[in-house]
């Protein structure tokens, strides 16, 4: 099975990336191959002049300081036995950056405060299950934060949240990676959120790259089917910009099993017989690229 295949971008800092798609593409495998959660079996994952992909574990151990993420449930990242202060204080212990318990103290209430909890004592001796939705992702967030990283993956990181406070966790998300000079990879299957946060899209369809480009040229003018699909379904608050849905029909095929030609052709509403024998790469169309297929360039 091939649950990321052949995907391939770059992340600058102070720059979010959008890597979007359904449930089931590949988004996370991604996420989780890109902190060794996850063993890729071929390829490589060069970070500020290391490639992890081939790395050690003494070498993985000093980039996952840099690299930090954001899980999409609060409720199962935190340990509900631990205080906030102690949950934030736990990656500085682990990687042996606090001498004393002043120091770890003084950093954890710099990232709580960073990540919107004001004042960050009224939250340090407080447990997980006492706090709201919202306020548990903030504790998420400054626990990565704490480790001052080069590059946050932010996985689903408001869907398991009411819509009142997804917006604050979403300018939460845009303001760190100005000031902070951060680099984000924001994945999310929702495409009304991706503008807030990002300079970039990709777009993912069974373990591929299907379409990237400038988050403003992907939105307003996609290529590719598939993001056509995706956009069309996006809630518009004028009516006068709201698009014809396109339905797309069936399951995504079994990755075990992938199809022949274009990986998308079954579920395509435009595919003809030729989409069943070639498999398209990515070629640039006006300032995006999309996967090749016979359509791209009629779009």
């Amino acid at each position: 099975m091939h649950a990321v295949d052949d995907v391939s971008f770059d992340l600058a800092a102070g720059e979010a990336l959008a890597l979007v798609g359904e449930s089931g593409c590949g988004k996370s495998t991604l996420a989780l191959t890109l902190l060794g959660l996850e063993t890729a079996t071929a390829g490589s994952i060069h970070f500020e002049g290391n490639d992890l992909a081939a790395a050690p574990a003494s070498v993985w151990k000093a980039a996952r300081r840099h690299i930090q993420m954001i899980f999409q449930d609060p409720y199962e990242s935190l340990n509900p036995l631990m205080t906030v202060g102690e949950i934030v204080a736990e990656p500085l212990h682990v990687h042996k950056l606090a001498p004393n318990a002043a120091e770890r103290r003084r950093r954890s209430v710099a990232a709580l405060e960073d990540a919107g909890l004001k004042p960050a004592e009224h939250f340090l001796a407080r447990f997980p299950h006492e706090l709201s939705g919202g306020q548990r992702q903030r504790v998420a967030i400054a626990t990565a934060l704490v480790l001052e990283p080069r590059l946050l993956v932010a996985d689903e990181p408001v869907s398991m949240l009411d819509v009142s406070i997804r917006a604050e966790i979403l300018n939460l998300l845009a303001d760190l990676k100005m000031r902070r000079s951060i680099a984000v990879l924001f994945i999310t299957h929702d495409l009304g959120t991706v503008s807030a946060v990002a300079d970039r899209i990709a777009v993912m369809y069974l373990g591929r790259i299907v379409e990237t480009g400038a988050i403003l040229e992907v939105m307003t003018t996609p290529r590719h089917p598939y993001t056509q699909a995706l956009l069309s379904v996006v809630p518009a608050p004028n009516p006068r910009l709201r698009r014809q849905h396109i339905i797309l029909q069936g399951e995504t095929p079994d990755p075990v099993k992938l199809p022949t030609g274009c990986r998308f052709h079954p579920r395509c509403p435009m595919a003809v017989e030729k989409c069943r024998q070639v498999d398209p790469a990515l070629q640039t169309v006006g300032g995006t690229q999309a996967a090749a297929c016979i359509r791209v360039g009629e779009a």
